[in-house]
């Protein structure tokens, strides 16, 4: 991922007074946790100019450059409170990184293809697990994960172990874990256990009939 590069600058203000005085000046407060001084430093955005550097993208926890009041680090989108309403940034967390560091951070997860249980065996596809946590450089960072559930067959789970994310990712979340699962269709469970409870009926049936025709045979 190419890191995104936007401008800040430091602020002294805090408290939920100046916030607000911020965000009706059309400012973004914010705040960058510092990797090696250690503690946090205070800075704002021009809303407008931080939604566009963002355009385009749709993850919270993206790698991007911060100008500083001139001077340039590399730091990691954590966190982006919005608007309930009005769904614009009212607070945005970073945290600075290493370009030569792994971090761990979560990525959402997209299903592709049709599962051959869904097309063949009329099953429903349910997708269990939407996130999964990787560790990786920050240049390595994805936006999201695609992962190919064609072959999934009926009755059939796909668990984190299974995923295929390439050398640059490592998966961290439990490999035991199910990320999506073929069903069988509804009823259908219930279709087969009567036709297996039905099946002994018939063949009792079957012999009892058996029996009285040679009883009656019997008497002529």
């Amino acid at each position: 991922m190419d890191p995104i590069k936007i401008k800040a600058e430091d602020r002294a203000e805090k408290g939920t007074g100046a916030v607000r005085r911020l965000r009706r000046a059309g400012k973004i407060p914010g705040s960058v946790m510092l990797m090696n001084k250690g503690g946090v430093r205070l800075v704002t955005f021009d809303a407008h100019e931080f939604m566009l550097g963002l355009r385009g993208h749709s993850s919270k926890q993206l790698l991007v450059t911060l100008d500083i009041n001139g001077g340039e680090m590399s730091a990691l989108m954590r966190e982006m409170q919005n608007d309930v309403v009005a769904g614009t940034p009212i607070h945005v967390d970073f945290s600075e990184v290493s370009l030569s560091e792994k971090v761990r951070v979560t990525v959402p997860m997209y299903l592709t293809g049709e599962a051959v249980g869904v097309k063949l065996g009329g099953g429903v596809l349910e997708q269990v697990l939407r996130t999964v946590e990787v560790e990786c450089l920050p240049t390595d960072i994805v936006e999201k994960v695609n992962v190919d559930v064609t072959n999934l067959g009926l009755d059939q789970t796909l668990f984190v172990r299974d995923l295929q994310l390439g050398d640059k990712l490592t998966v961290v979340t439990r490999g035991e874990l199910a990320v999506a699962v073929v069903k069988a269709p509804e009823g259908a469970d219930a279709a087969q256990a009567g036709a297996a409870a039905a099946q002994p009926e018939v063949v009792k049936k079957g012999k009892e009939d058996a029996k009285a025709d040679a009883k009656a045979d019997a008497k002529k």
